[in-house]
């Protein structure tokens, strides 16, 4: 048997069903599913706070960003990436059982989709809300540029012209264009035409017009009455493609072996056209090393053979958008030749130019002229240098870079080595190339000095900046380039030196900073910035909104999921400014976090391990200053489904029957679904099987039939797997058969191990086989030692299956092998055979490098450099070092590099943390291995040289407050930034005489950020605060400091409460003042009520003065028992509470009493009290069968008269009665029982008790009884009257019993 290690929950929340039916949607008559969605561009940064996944991941929350923190955007588009994990799956144990997530099998309800959407929208700098008239009139959103032509527009002139712009905003913006820096007026000309609710523009020309008359440079302008948004310069060219120019060709005539170029010169198109050579006849012109087609679309002969005049030779040009090829006139090639006979058995002949009598020289170039070339190419395009040599024979080109290495990684070979291509280009692929061509008459290079420049590229693109009043930020936009670009900036389309003066706005450079924002600071900028190889637009809005907090989510969600998993409540919410997040659970007081629980700042509610006490209705509330909004989610706790019965191994004979057991217990309100797999996939029940609840059942069992099988037992949030192997065994003869019945074993070793086929990378190995000990060899495993690394240590090499017993192995190069083989069968595994005779590989420059490199500072002035190092096997060779390689990151500057024996290397005197590219690369005696990849290390962290300014403390309530700053310049980091850390202590109470702890503490803020909560502070106190900036080295300097105080809370609760009972009519209380008053007291508030079992008395409340501790209560019962609440109070309100009894009573101090108390609330149970009456009804029932037979003990002799009582004298034994008078029997009524337990008679003898009750005993009609009574013998007297007389009463009861 088999069990799958893959047990865990689904995902981290198990499955979100469906909204309640009255949530606020589905109030006002539309379904969740009905939602439309509008945009918010960074949203985030005024407060929205997106879920993590319904199903996620994870691991670890976001921090909230602002979306003006350029710096650290990438990272917070990775960390929310990983948050949209589908499933996290939880490890239970280490026994091999194990629960699959599973998510729900219903498709997600519509707001998950929207939740969704925010995530990925979010990414973009987008923020996509759920649609609601309230929510759409506020949040109003100037213009943002989503859809625009390319910068270089080229079009079909066969075709309508369509040149776009699209945009977004609230309201609606309204669009209009320039041409040529000049106002394009659209409403003039009758071909143009804008779309409806866009910006794009149709240029029509079905009903006539030359498209080249609408080329020129257009700009979009996108506007509403928060701001104007731009699109790029949309530079608008036709496609050209024009004829070729016709002309008659004379025959190009040439001397054999002579070097040859037939120019193509085609004609300029736009874009230009793809060149290629065929004949005349349409056949592709063959090409070679000695033949062959330059970039600029020339056709090169290196030598020029008579085979070459077999065929003419025509330049054809493909031009993209007609799709229209264009043909050159062909050249006809004569070819001189002192060998006039064209003798195709010359071809291949070794020496095939002098069988020719053809010349041979030594190589020159025909591209490009002469010794040395200058080429320029910009960052991010690829660079192609070309070197076409001729010469006789043809000459083989090779490329080299002065100083370095050819990039490998992007380095290219075309056109037979005549081209070399390096894609994406960077500053570091700047410097000397040249090109060797060589035959054995000699060799020539060419040098060519490549420049790399660059357009300008991002370094920090300018976001969208959204803030509540009063709130500061900053756009910062940052390029670079070569040569250094330009930065203009710009407001709604005008330079921003000819915009309104804004006392709130300052421009340093490329950065605008924002201070003390309000309503009227709405507007888009633009940075622009160029040089002279082009130019970057971008536009970004600064929005101002102040709105109070909203739930995104539906309300009353429902979730469900498997107990001691890990999930997440999202509260998905937005307003400006930031709300505050907290949650509740059934109403409590008390806000969660820590323990079992952990609040993300996105606002999400992590519970690490479900239990089943955790199942219940949590509340978030979203507070700001404008309000607070809160939702609910209601969570289910469901038991995991486990296979407690799982199906075995098992082996059968072929055309028997086959049982698989899976017997599964799993919570009873999922749907439980089982189903098999064999081999991994789903298993085809067919006439042969049958499935039922807890097995599968195989009939006439085949060997097809053998394989894996697997149950799943699974429901819409979990699922469990086990596995069983089924081996088929075919029919055997009666005496394998009887030898199939002997004790299996572990097999013998294999022996006589021998090496053949030796050769550099492999060798055969083969072994003979030991004795399976009845039970077949399924596996062998062959295991290798060498003894330069790790002598004596043996490694798996590979695994063969158990019918060979010969196998050829794969080896590495320079390692002295030794090999040895284990068999394996059912039972176990052999000892290992004999070794092997050695064999050493020859040596090879290793073909890999070492992994794990690391560059990390140890000290503020160097960097160490690490590496794994590498193994026997990937060493190759002897003495294995490795070259280290580094320099600083992002400049021209040469590579440093040592040669290391070991695994580490520490390079000194660098500057504090600055980025270093990486390269170890290993090497042996025959060579070095290929080029490494480079790995960014970072030299050694100093302390922070600057404190965060304009710290802002804003007290929240009396335990918190929040604090904002501006972010320290990186470059006063010198280190990776860790958190910014508060240091805070308590410096006196506003409560005089009262003594406090000035011990400092702190509070981290972990990551870029600006702002953070500082919560369980003292109400009623006087505080004191700093900041630093914290790296890898510890903590810089000092903020300035900062005094709050916080206002008066709720005090804590009193102490040493104390009920005392010294009688029965009195309770004493006692208690001592709160630890923590948190403010001026204004006095105690007693509950206190009466209780006796499930009885409760009416609540009694007194209000004490703040200086008492004492309180006296006369008891009005003196049976029932007291509980006490005392609660101190402040102005603000009533503080924690403390709860009491008062003693039991002593006479029901006893274990009696205890056992008296639960029998009163048993016997108000109305289960307890129906039993009691059945149990009665049984007595009575009893004691009635029980009286009868007693009255039928024994008959009594009566005298002829009733009144004449029986004397102790009378001889009842001799007529065979006797006296029934057991002490049992209980006087009847009208007997008296004396105190030695005797019974008198009081007025007559003539007692049911002493007549006793005989079998034919009668009474009258009217229920007398009769006077006379007869035995026996005197049956015949009385057998007359029988029939006149009434039937007895005890006898129709006897009768019945």
């Amino acid at each position: 048997m088999r069990r799958l290690a893959t047990r865990g929950a689904a995902g981290d929340a198990g499955e979100v069903a469906a909204p309640a039916a009255d949530s606020s949607d589905s109030a006002q008559g539309r379904s969740p599913s009905s939602w439309r969605l509008i945009d918010l561009c960074a949203i985030w940064d005024a407060g929205v706070y997106l879920p993590s996944a319904a199903w996620n991941g994870a691991s670890s929350g976001v921090a909230r960003r602002r979306l003006n923190e350029a710096e650290r955007l990438s990272s917070v588009r990775e960390a929310q990436l990983k948050r949209l994990k589908v499933t996290r799956p939880r490890v239970l144990g280490s026994r091999e059982r194990g629960r699959v997530p599973r998510m729900a099998r219903q498709p997600p309800p519509p707001w998950v989709h929207a939740a969704f959407l925010l995530c990925l929208l979010s990414l973009g700098g987008a923020i996509e809300i759920p649609m609601d008239p309230s929510i759409q009139n506020e949040l109003t959103q100037p213009p943002t540029i989503t859809k625009q032509s390319v910068k270089d527009h080229i079009v079909d002139p066969r075709d309508n012209i369509l040149i776009e712009c699209e945009a977004k905003g609230n309201p609606a913006p309204s669009f209009h264009w320039t041409r040529n820096s000049r106002f394009f007026n659209i409403a003039k000309d009758p071909r143009v035409s804008m779309r409806r609710r866009s910006g794009t523009l149709v240029i029509d020309f079905r009903s006539g017009g030359r498209p080249e008359e609408y080329e020129g440079e257009y700009q979009c302008f996108a506007r509403n009455k928060f701001g104007t948004a731009l699109s790029n310069r949309i530079r608008l060219q036709v496609s050209k493609s024009p004829l070729w120019p016709k002309e008659n060709l004379d025959p190009v005539v040439v001397q054999e072996g002579a070097p040859l170029t037939l120019q193509c010169n085609p004609p300029p198109g736009l874009p230009s056209p793809v060149i290629f050579w065929m004949s005349s006849s349409m056949e592709p012109i063959t090409q070679d090393k000695r033949v062959s087609q330059g970039h600029n679309g020339d056709l090169y002969f290196s030598n020029v053979m008579l085979q070459d005049m077999q065929t003419d030779y025509s330049c054809n040009a493909r031009f993209h958008f007609t799709h229209t090829i264009q043909q050159k006139n062909p050249f006809t090639l004569k070819v001189l030749t002192n060998h006039p006979y064209n003798d195709s058995s010359l071809r291949n002949h070794p020496d095939m130019y002098s069988a020719r009598g053809v010349a041979e020289r030594t190589p020159s170039f025909m591209y490009p002229q002469g010794t040395a070339s200058s080429q320029m190419v910009l960052r991010g395009m690829d660079l192609l240098l070309e070197c076409i040599a001729s010469g006789v024979p043809t000459p083989d080109i090779a490329w080299y870079k002065k100083g370095g290495d050819l990039p490998s990684d992007k380095a290219k070979f075309e056109n037979f080595n005549k081209a070399l291509r390096i894609t994406n280009v960077s500053e570091e692929d700047s410097g000397e190339y040249f090109c060797l061509a060589s035959n054995k008459m000699g060799s020539i290079r060419h040098t060519i000095s490549v420049r790399v420049k660059a357009a300008p590229y991002w370094l920090d693109e300018p976001k969208n900046l959204i803030l509540a009043p009063g709130e500061d930020g900053r756009l910062v936009c940052r390029a670079n380039g070569n040569p250094k670009p330009t930065v203009q900036w710009m407001v709604n389309g005008e330079p921003l030196q000819s915009a309104p003066p804004n006392p709130n706005r300052e421009v340093a450079g490329d950065t605008i900073i924002f201070r003390d924002t309000q309503i009227s600071s709405r507007a888009v900028y633009q940075c622009n910035t160029s040089n002279e190889h082009g130019y970057l637009l971008a536009n970004a809005f600064v929005s101002v909104l102040d709105v109070p907090p909203r739930m995104l989510s539906p309300r009353n969600q429902l979730i469900r999921v498997i107990l001691y998993n890990r999930t997440r409540l999202d509260c998905p919410f937005f307003g400006s400014p930031i709300p505050t997040l907290r949650w509740f659970k059934n109403g409590q007081g008390s806000n969660l976090d820590g323990g079992n629980y952990h609040v993300y700042e996105n606002g999400s509610l992590e519970i690490k391990m479900i239990r089943k006490e955790d199942q219940g209705i949590y509340t978030c509330v979203a507070t700001n200053i404008l309000g607070k909004a809160e939702n609910q989610v209601r969570l289910e706790v469901k038991d995991p489904t486990r296979i407690y019965r799982m199906p075995e191994d098992q082996v059968a004979k072929r055309g028997t029957t086959v049982q698989l057991e899976c017997r599964v217990k799993h919570d009873p309100s999922l749907k439980l679904t089982v189903s098999w797999l064999k081999d991994d996939e789903p298993l085809y029940i067919g006439n042969r099987m049958k499935k039922e609840d807890d097995s599968l059942t195989i009939f006439g069992v085949a060997e097809r039939d053998q394989g894996s099988y697997t149950c799943v037992a699974s429901t819409e949030l979990d699922q469990d797997l086990a596995k069983a192997y089924l081996t088929v065994l075919a029919d055997q003869a009666t005496p394998t058969n009887r030898l199939a019945a002997l004790p299996k074993g572990r097999p013998d070793r294999p022996r006589d191990l021998e090496l053949t086929d030796l050769a550099e990378r492999s060798v055969r190995l083969t072994w003979i086989p030991g004795d399976d000990n009845n039970s077949p060899i399924t596996d062998y495993v062959v295991q290798f030692e060498e003894d330069q690394f790790q002598p004596g240590v043996w490694h798996d090499h590979s695994k063969y299956p158990g019918s060979v017993n010969s196998a050829i192995l794969r080896l590495s190069p320079y390692v002295n092998y030794q090999f040895r083989v284990i068999a394996v069968n059912e039972v176990g595994s052999s000892h290992p055979s004999l070794p092997s005779e050695r064999y050493r590989t020859s040596g090879a420059p290793p073909e890999s490098n070492p992994g794990d490199v690391k560059g990390e500072g140890t000290r503020k002035n160097n960097m160490e450099i690490t590496w794994t190092p590498m193994n026997a096997t990937s060493a190759f060779g002897p003495n294995l070092r490795y070259i280290v390689k580094w320099r600083r990151r992002e400049t021209r500057e040469a590579w440093n590099n040592v040669t290391v024996w070991g695994s580490r290397y520490v390079v000194g005197q660098t500057p504090v943390y600055v980025p270093y590219e990486i390269r170890v690369q290993a090497e042996n005696d025959f060579g070095k291995g290929p080029e490494p990849e480079s790995v960014i290390g970072y030299s050694g962290e100093d302390y922070p040289r600057a404190a965060p300014t304009e710290v802002k403390v804003r007290v929240m309530n009396s335990t918190a407050i929040s604090l904002q700053w501006n972010r320290v310049y990186p470059d006063t980091v010198q280190g990776q930034l860790r958190e910014y850390r508060a240091y805070y202590w308590r410096e006196s109470s506003l409560l005089k005489n009262l003594w406090v702890s000035q011990k400092r503490q702190q509070a981290s803020f972990p990551g870029d950020r600006l702002r953070g909560v500082v919560s369980r502070l003292f109400p009623y106190s006087n505080y004191k605060l700093e900041m630093v900036v914290v790296n890898g080295r510890g903590d810089g300097p000092r903020s300035e400091t900062k005094e709050f105080t916080t206002p008066e809370g709720v005090p804590s609760a009193p102490r040493r409460f104390r009920v005392r009972q010294p009688n029965l009519e009195t309770i004493n209380l006692e208690w001592d003042h709160p630890e923590h008053p948190n403010g001026i007291m204004t006095g105690y508030t007693l509950k206190y009520v009466a209780f006796n079992g499930t009885k409760v008395g009416k609540q009694i409340v007194e209000n004490f003065s703040p200086n008492q501790t004492k309180f006296t209560v006369q008891r009005t019962d003196p049976v029932s028992r007291y509980r006490f609440t005392l609660s101190a109070r402040t102005q603000v309100g009533s503080g924690e509470a403390v709860t009491e009894e008062s003693p039991a009573p002593p006479n029901e101090a006893t274990p009696t009493a205890a056992y008296t108390n639960n029998q009163a609330d048993i016997a108000t149970q109305g289960w307890f009290i129906g039993l009691m009456c059945a149990i009665a009804l049984l007595v009575l029932i009893l004691l009635i069968v029980c009286f009868i037979k007693r009255s039928r003990g024994g008959k009594y002799p009566v005298r002829e008269k009733k009144d004449v009582p029986l004397g102790p004298e009378d001889p009842k034994e001799e007529d065979g009665s006797f006296d029934y008078s057991d002490e049992d029997n209980k006087p009847l009524q009208g007997s008296q029982t004396s105190l030695d337990g005797t019974i008198k008679q009081q007025e007559s003898d003539d007692s049911l008790v002493d007549y006793g009750e005989g079998g034919e005993g009668q009474f009258n009609e009217d229920g007398s009884f009769i006077g006379q009574y007869t035995v026996k013998k005197d049956k015949e007297e009385t057998e007359g009257n029988e029939s006149s007389e009434a039937t007895s009463p005890v006898n129709a009861i006897y009768s019945l019993a």
